[in-house]
């Protein structure tokens, strides 16, 4: 693909968007950013570096005569795929990528790429690790926090990509297309951006679209949607998490049966992955133990942004659970944990921007606080707990509230759990 001299705009200063940025420098082209918010969501030191590289800078808004002119646009996963300067751009008849079809486009080496309501990132992370125990050269990338566009140009002593994408991601694909794609789970998720559950169903599925017969989709056999997805993909079908099959019941944990399937089909023996699993010790921010207090444990489960996520923090728990939950709604609903907070929660307390639908939600069905803040939240709970309890930070929200992102949110949380005397 060749981009020198191409004029290609990119939109969002995020992290995938400076990514996009420094790797189309690295191509030739001649680069735009435009910024919805201002100078402070940029590094100091990448727009030292811009200037010299001579990227223009936008901030404040995607305007059309910004844009004007682009061969390209290239948009971060946090533009909608609606957003109004990307109608404009397509009245223009201006290409317009996602950044993971960027990178995409000057991959060399296979790609393993992960999508799923839950679960992405742990299983990723095990799939790595799977392939480096077996002698495999593998680079993790995507939406686990190191873009695409960084990795892609130094992949020569790479095997595989192995690659988390979202929903977002995969709505401005063109020709990507993994060799082994997995979707791990389909539940309510990202409703505040997505109309309804059938588009964000369909902005999913566009993970295999571009498949052949000689890539294969691994898929759960238990989600039904999924079964009958599968009817109509081109690429070889795989399921995990069947039901009585004898090769899956040395693991419970369906991510785990996920990553079992992509070692076969990879060829690597069983008990390399199963070797990897028994020392796995867990993602940060995923059920990650910090603390024992005086009896009580404290979990921060801070990537749980999803109902189904909170569902299996609370099933993963047995100790009496006092819950921290809240943040920025993602037009979800939270009714569907009714009688399960009802058997595993001693109190609930509710923080952020959603704490008024929490309380409307579960008022009825569990003691419950609300406060204004992570801290006070925490400050609660301990107040309340008891010798054998668990306090678990399970949001169930987006962070964007209060905190750039989730891991900033279980950092946070981490540190005033290690403050409390």
């Amino acid at each position: 693909m060749d981009l020198s001299g191409k004029k290609v705009s990119v939109l969002g200063a995020a992290k995938s968007g400076l990514a996009a940025v420094r790797l189309l420098c690295r191509q030739g082209a001649q680069v735009s950013i435009s910024e919805q918010g201002g100078m402070e969501k940029f590094p100091a030191d990448f727009l030292a570096w811009a200037e010299q590289q001579g990227v223009r800078v936008e901030v404040g808004g995607h305007s059309d005569g910004f844009l004007s002119g682009s061969d390209l646009i290239v948009c971060s996963p946090g533009v909608r795929y609606d957003a109004p300067p990307l109608l404009w751009a397509r009245e223009q008849n201006i290409k317009i990528w996602g950044e993971i079809e960027l990178a995409f486009r000057f991959c060399p080496k296979p790609v393993i790429a992960v999508t799923g309501s839950n679960g992405k990132t742990t299983t990723v992370t095990l799939i790595t690790e799977v392939l480096t125990a077996a002698g495999l050269r593998a680079t993790l990338c995507g939406n686990v926090g190191i873009p695409f566009s960084d990795c892609v140009m130094d992949l020569a002593a790479t095997d595989f990509v192995v690659l988390e994408v979202s929903s977002f991601q995969l709505e401005t694909i063109e020709r990507f297309r993994p060799f082994i794609g997995v979707w791990l789970n389909f539940s309510q998720n990202h409703l505040d951006r997505h109309k309804d559950l059938d588009e964000y169903f369909t902005a999913k599925q566009r993970l295999f679209e571009n498949q052949t017969a000689r890539d294969f989709a691994v898929l759960n056999y238990g989600c039904q949607k999924l079964r009958l997805l599968a009817e109509s993909l081109p690429a070889e079908v795989v399921f995990f998490d069947h039901s009585g099959k004898p090769e899956e019941e040395k693991v419970s944990n369906p991510n785990w049966k996920a990553v079992l399937a992509v070692s076969r089909i990879l060829d690597i023996p069983e008990e390399v992955a199963l070797n990897v699993f028994r020392s796995f010790p867990g993602v940060e921010h995923r059920l990650e133990f910090v603390r024992n207090w005086h009896g009580v444990e404290f979990v921060n489960d801070s990537k749980a942004t999803t109902v189904e996520a909170g569902r299996w923090a609370l099933e993963s728990i047995d100790k009496p659970i006092i819950l921290l939950c809240g943040g920025r709604d993602k037009n979800l609903d939270y009714s569907v944990l009714s009688e399960l907070v009802r058997k595993k929660v001693k109190k609930m307390i509710a923080f952020g921007e959603a704490k008024e639908k929490f309380f409307q939600t579960f008022e009825a069905v569990v003691n419950l606080e609300r406060t204004a803040t992570l801290r006070d939240a925490v400050l609660c709970a301990q107040e309340a707990a008891a010798e054998g309890d668990c306090i678990l930070l399970s949001p169930m929200c987006a962070s964007f509230d209060m905190f750039k992102n989730f891991e900033e949110r279980g950092t946070v949380f981490k540190q005033i759990v290690h403050e409390i005397e």
